[in-house]
């Protein structure tokens, strides 16, 4: 039987490949797979709680109701939207995530504000700054062409919403060349 199964802590393509290992591993029949979400064909309970085995020694969840499903997917979707740069979002976050979601973005926000004790708006500039980080370790780009690429209006305000959230300026963390960067799934 066809089961589609919500999964937290899933924010890359190597969570991906570790939760397809492990479920091939255990002879369980993997239909489909991508961020926060699988689909198995499972026969019986047993398989379940195998899932849920995985799941918590990889540091991952079972999501089952549908309130946090949705604030799941809310951040998988911002995840995915960072994924491929330059960040290539020409209306409003809004509007997109409505379109990603099926979903009434009012009502969805509010959840996700209650849920998470963060606006979606305050999460995803944290998702951005954490990409910032990673693009100055990698020193492809310089300041300005990553304020381009993640769609900042101008350098300053890049500038200042990375000291806002780090407490120093990007000069200042790319001379430090510490990696303090926050996992994914830990942001927030």
């Amino acid at each position: 039987m066809e089961k589609i199964f919500y999964i937290k802590n899933m924010v890359c393509d190597r969570c991906i490949k570790v939760l397809a290992d492990e479920l091939k591993d255990k002879n369980i029949d993997l239909l489909e797979i991508e961020l926060g979400r699988i689909i198995l064909n499972i026969q019986d309970t047993e398989y379940k709680q195998t899932l849920i085995s995985i799941l918590d020694k990889n540091g991952f969840s079972l999501i089952e109701s549908p309130e946090n499903q949705l604030v799941e997917q809310v951040k998988v979707e911002l995840i995915k939207l960072l994924k491929n740069l330059p960040l290539d979002i020409n209306r409003k976050l809004s509007t997109y995530l409505e379109d990603k979601l099926n979903s009434e973005y009012s009502k969805t926000s509010k959840l996700f504000s209650v849920t998470e004790d963060i606006t979606i708006k305050k999460y995803f500039i944290k998702l951005k700054i954490e990409k910032v980080k990673e693009l100055i370790q990698n020193q492809e780009y310089n300041f300005t062409e990553i304020s381009q690429i993640l769609n900042y209006s101008n350098l300053n305000h890049l500038s200042r919403q990375f000291k806002i959230e780090t407490g120093m300026s990007l000069s200042s963390y790319k001379l430090q060349q510490i990696n303090d960067r926050t996992s994914l799934d830990r942001i927030i």
